[in-house]
């Protein structure tokens, strides 16, 4: 993954249409971007490889530190233990990270923790995030290139394994985000174009009042995430955008960037203050990861995935 000049930036306009100032960090594929422990972390899911790149918006240039996963990583999370989440395929698997200052993984393989679905060789696992007491929201994608909607929406914890949310079958699950204060979730099936929200009880992973929040009929509502004033920040897969919306579904602002395939945003540094997101390549198009202006937006710290009480030895 090479690294590109960081003077390359795009101006615009402010208002629904507003881009300011986009950066890009490095090229490639960058997917399921997160910020954790002074970090970034992405990953490619065309190489089956996951990467670690220490603050690269601080005053040191440093490089993306690489590393082989057996399969491609969709979603990842980081557990109170100390371990990584990766949500590969059919299957979640734990991580040791590597002895620090040294950043990444370890030198360990991935352990099987649980499969899903395991029974139906037409899905895999495409978005996921924790919420906010630790459990792991994740949805799954129809991978054959027929369009029927058969993958599912699910929570995984140490105490109650998975469990099986109530909501719509999907063709594409993504936009798997919640509310600051934990009491909303929101979801898409991409495929559809629309984001959805319900409410949501993470203790008894419940689901109720299933709502229309967003309806995106230029693009697929790919990855998102919540600020810390509740708006949610959306990757516009096809049209090159990220747009912000009020927790009443209205929209705030689009930046526009040089890439069309954006897969997820995601906020970062000491004070969340940072915004980036990854973008997918495609055939005579670079894809990347991206600094984008946050217009004084500050994100949320991801609350840990809850391995300890309960940890199982894979």
């Amino acid at each position: 993954m090479a690294l590109s000049a960081r003077e390359a930036a795009v101006g615009g306009d402010r208002g629904d249409n507003a881009t300011g100032p986009v950066t890009l960090l490095a090229s490639g594929h960058v997917d399921s971007l997160r910020w954790h422990d002074g970090q970034w972390w992405w990953s490619d899911p065309d190489s089956a490889s996951l990467y670690a790149w220490p603050d690269p918006l601080g005053e040191a240039l440093s490089k993306p530190v690489r590393m082989r996963l057996p399969d491609r990583a969709a979603a990842l999370a980081f557990c109170a233990s100390g371990r990584v989440l990766l949500a590969q395929a059919k299957w979640l698997c734990f991580a040791e990270r590597a002895t620090p200052p040294a950043p990444g993984l370890g030198r360990r393989p991935p352990q099987p923790g649980v499969a899903v679905d395991p029974a139906e060789p037409r899905t895999g696992i495409s978005d996921g995030a924790t919420d906010r007491t630790g459990h792991f929201v994740f949805g799954t994608c129809n991978v054959t290139p027929e369009a029927r909607q058969i993958g599912s929406y699910y929570q995984y914890s140490m105490a109650h394994g998975l469990r099986r949310l109530a909501l719509p079958a999907a063709a594409l699950a993504h936009s798997i985000a919640v509310s600051p204060d934990g009491r909303t979730l929101y979801f898409s099936d991409a495929a559809t174009h629309r984001i959805m929200q319900c409410d949501y009880d993470a203790h008894a992973a419940k689901v109720a009042n299933i709502r229309l929040f967003a309806e995106v009929p230029y693009a697929q509502p790919r990855g998102a995430v919540v600020d810390a004033d509740g708006c949610l920040w959306s990757a516009h897969f096809g049209a090159g955008k990220v747009v912000r919306y009020a927790a009443d579904g209205r929209l705030l602002r689009s930046i526009a960037l040089p890439a069309p395939y954006p897969t997820r945003p995601a906020f970062g540094g000491l004070r969340s203050e940072h915004l980036l997101v990854g973008a997918m390549p495609h055939p005579g198009v670079a894809g990347g990861l991206y600094q984008l202006d946050s217009d004084g937006a500050h994100g949320l710290p991801d609350a840990a995935f809850n391995d300890c009480s309960l940890r199982a030895q894979p």
